[in-house]
């Protein structure tokens, strides 16, 4: 099938299954890129909050894209820094850390990458809350888990961090000229203010308004919204710039957001989840050479590196509840699309 004919087909159907969605009182709304080389198409139905018609959703909403967070900024920056020598992917982490030794002193960021670092798979931090212990210190301070695969979220918390101390700056402040260069203009952290161009999450409290322009994700809240599992906001227009450049590095383009090596590595199977599917370095890998990675709230992101082509999802499937119900449906659609 012609790219044309594809990015038609494809936005067709993703747009097909949202109105299903919609139409069931699944989601208030959602929108999404579709696109391969020079050629992509936007698709946007519904709104952005239940019962406001009036707020609709489009390609230049920010949605929070929760664990997109891991590939779209801690990925790319561990990336960078392993290029320039910063960060060794196995290098144990009490290496960058004072103190200790730690029990998880001897995980590596490659460990964490895969989900394979033993870290206590618990993510709530209430547990620190009021106490003088440094954060990154205290989770390698907890005794490792079993051997295996585990996907968990304090992998990304403690890569973050140490990634913040070895470039000394945020995470926010470290990818905003990254994702400038990458044209991703509206990509960021919060807070943000209420409006219609920003997607709410969830209404934890009945009767009580939803989380609208703060992050969902409760560990990233007790952190102050910057964390490198969650927190980052972003549009459809920016998922398919930032599709669009990381296909680029792939290629090894000079100037691009991420390390060629690094992308290549990265989507190579490591780990072996199931019979059809493994993790390479945070993303993962299909049988069909699709990578891809999802958010929480209601998003997700596929590349075929192998065509060029890619679909990128942002709802806010969370906002009528946990259940996020047709929300894997809607992801095998996507998915689905690569094997035409």
């Amino acid at each position: 099938m012609h790219d044309g004919d594809w990015v038609a087909e494809t936005a067709t159907d993703i747009r097909g299954v949202l109105k299903v969605m919609v139409d069931a009182g699944w989601l208030p709304g959602g929108t999404a890129v579709v696109g391969t080389g020079s050629m992509w198409e936007f698709v946007a139905v519904g709104g952005i909050i239940g019962g406001r018609g009036d707020l609709l959703s489009g390609p230049d909403v920010r949605y929070d894209v929760a664990s997109l967070t891991k590939v779209m900024a801690t990925w790319p920056l561990a990336g960078r820094a392993a290029r320039e020598g910063v960060l060794g992917l196995d290098e144990p982490l009490g290496r960058y850390l004072p103190g200790g030794p730690y029990p998880g002193g001897e995980v590596t960021v490659r460990q964490i990458l895969t989900h394979t670092s033993r870290l206590n798979p618990v993510s709530w931090l209430e547990t620190y809350v009021g106490t003088e212990r440094d954060l990154a210190e205290a989770i390698l301070s907890e005794p490792l888990d079993e051997e295996g695969y585990r996907y968990i979220d304090r992998g990304f918390i403690l890569l973050g961090l140490v990634l913040e101390r070895l470039l000394d700056t945020t995470l926010d402040v470290a990818m905003h000229d990254l994702w400038r260069d990458a044209g991703m203009s509206a990509t960021g952290y919060g807070p943000l203010p209420r409006s219609a161009g920003v997607a709410p999450t969830e209404r934890r409290i009945p009767g009580a308004g939803p989380i609208w322009g703060v992050v969902h994700d409760e560990a990233a809240a007790l952190m102050g919204g910057i964390a490198g599992h969650a927190g980052l906001f972003s549009t459809a227009i920016d998922v398919g710039a930032f599709a669009r450049e990381v296909l680029r590095s792939a290629e090894g383009e000079e100037g691009t957001l991420v390390p060629a090596e690094f992308v290549h590595e990265s989507w190579a199977p490591a780990v072996r989840i199931d019979e059809r599917l493994s993790r390479g370095l945070a993303w993962l890998v299909d049988d069909e050479g699709v990578v891809y990675h999802h958010g929480y709230t209601g998003t997700s992101l596929f590349l075929h590196p192998a065509t060029g082509r890619y679909v990128g999802l942002l709802t806010n499937a969370v906002h009528y509840g946990r259940k996020r119900t047709g929300l894997s449906d809607l992801r095998a659609a996507a998915r689905a699309c690569f094997s035409t």
